[in-house]
């Protein structure tokens, strides 16, 4: 069978990702749920802007339709 996008982001469930947005702000933690438009929820999360630690977040929602990119960090 093939793999599909959403069996990939359910092998990430409750680990660490980075998540680079349309911003140019990418957000680092671990990954607790998702939606089939990509929603997420992060918690834990350290927001960077150009490599650097901006602030710390703790639990976000980030919109599907501003995400460019998830990858395991």
């Amino acid at each position: 069978m093939e793999p599909r996008p959403l069996d990939a982001l359910n092998r990430a469930r409750d680990k660490k990702v980075i998540v680079d947005c349309k911003n140019g702000r990418q957000y680092v933690g671990t990954l607790r749920a998702f939606d089939i438009h990509i929603n997420a929820v992060l918690d834990d999360t350290e927001e960077r802007v150009d490599g650097e630690v901006r602030r710390k977040l703790g639990t976000v929602f980030i919109r599907g339709d501003t995400i460019l990119l998830i990858t395991p960090a």
